[in-house]
């Protein structure tokens, strides 16, 4: 491994999630807000502890109670007396259930002059669930969904329709209070009822899309699920104001920015990557392979969100599937490297945010007898970059604004 390399890789990952930090843009939102009832707070998705303690910094005792629901690792201590809760992600669990089951006693029986602070960020479609199916349905075509490589909208156009509260339906239950919402973006363009499938905007998507997506997936569903798909969902809310904070495009700008302290010239190629993982990694691998050479140190960056179709029994993630795949084409060049990075610092199922690569990888990895080709076919990412040191590991960071892809280029 290229330690340099690899110094200055951790260094750009490590500016970059610091600089999209939630709690400036929580106390941006709440700047100026006057909320003249009581004031509930429900807070979920992966930056949710985070945010809750941000809101709770702003306005304090203003904060009657609140619930806060987050993935298992993400809570960070106690928030005075919300309730914080773990769950699962990115199928949801019992516990994903029984959590949102607390939001919601914590929403009801309230008056005009309530508000519910809601805070929301990415994770929230499987933190933040009460299913209308059964919750081993759900979980099967949860996980149908995420095998299949469909993309975050196609997910979400779905799971809305299967749950009691995403497509608009929390802010119904909330009804007649005020719901004051402050979301964290982590999808391409910033849609706000595809993040965390919009529990409190109306749904822009039809009964029509959603079946079309089942077709276009074959998506095996109970007469239950079917007859959900059918069923439309809000498609007006006068109970709700929605402010919208950090997204992908800080990330990126944060990247360039550190990028461009340590010499390179930064080149963003993209902040709306969404193709396969592991075509995005081959062609950041191709682009530095034509840049090699000719004197100039150049920093391209991808911002977005990769898919994986899953075609083996492996273990990894999007971003270790990126970073694997741009190794054969760096094989034998010196002063490059790629690397990919979660924004929330976990990476598919597994204790990654990431993963690298540089010109001596692949030599590593034939020498330990794997096939890059063979491995991503197996989708075992995270074994063969363990086995280099190419693992990315930052534990849970408190944000979620996408995916940052770097390639790196000395001249």
């Amino acid at each position: 491994m290229d330690m340099t390399m690899r110094k200055r890789a951790d260094q750009i990952v490590a500016a970059s999630i610091r600089a999209v930090q939630p709690d400036d843009a929580v106390a941006r939102a709440l700047k100026g807000v006057v909320f003249p009832g009581r004031v509930l707070l429900v807070a979920a998705g992966k930056a949710a502890w985070q945010m809750a303690k941000a809101a709770r910094d702003c306005l304090g005792d203003r904060i009657d109670s609140g619930v806060v629901v987050t993935k298992y690792g993400h809570v960070m201590g106690p928030l005075g007396n919300f309730d914080c809760r773990e769950a699962g992600h990115p199928v949801p669990d019992e516990n994903s259930f029984s959590a949102t089951q607390a939001a919601l006693d914590l929403a009801s029986n309230l008056t005009e002059e309530d508000t519910v602070l809601f805070l929301l960020s990415g994770g929230g479609s499987a933190l933040f669930e009460k299913p209308l199916v059964s919750g081993e349905v759900l979980q099967d075509i949860t996980g149908q969904l995420l095998a299949c490589g469909a993309d975050i909208v196609e997910i979400n156009t779905i799971r809305k329709r299967l749950s009691a509260v995403k497509g608009g339906r929390f802010a119904e239950c909330c009804a007649p209070a005020k719901v004051f919402s402050i979301v964290l973006s982590d999808i391409l363009g910033d849609p706000l009822d595809m993040i965390a499938s919009g529990p409190a905007v109306p749904d822009t998507t039809t009964c029509a899309q959603a079946e079309a997506i089942a077709k276009k997936y074959a998506l095996r569903l109970t007469e239950e699920a079917k007859a959900c798909l059918h069923t439309e969902t809000p498609k007006q809310l006068t109970n709700v104001t929605t402010q919208i904070t950090g997204s992908v495009r800080e990330l990126c700008a944060a990247a360039a920015a550190e990028c461009r302290k340590l010499g390179y010239e930064p080149v963003l190629l993209t902040d709306q990557l969404c193709c396969q993982a592991k075509e995005a990694g081959s062609f950041l691998g191709t682009v530095l392979r034509t840049h090699h050479g000719q004197g100039k140190k150049l920093a391209f960056l991808a911002g977005g969100e990769t898919v994986v179709q899953l075609t083996g029994h492996g273990k990894g993630g999007r971003n270790q599937e990126l970073a694997l795949a741009a190794a054969p084409a760096l094989e034998g060049l010196s002063g490059v490297c790629v690397f990919s990075v979660g924004s929330d610092g976990t990476d598919g199922p597994t204790d990654a945010a990431g993963g690298y690569v540089d010109g001596q990888s692949n030599a590593e990895l034939t020498a330990k007898g794997l096939s890059v080709f063979e491995v991503l076919k197996e989708n075992d990412a995270y074994q063969a970059l363990q086995g280099i040191g190419g693992l990315i590991v930052t534990g849970p960071t408190g944000t979620n604004v996408n995916d940052v892809a770097v390639a790196l280029v000395d001249g």
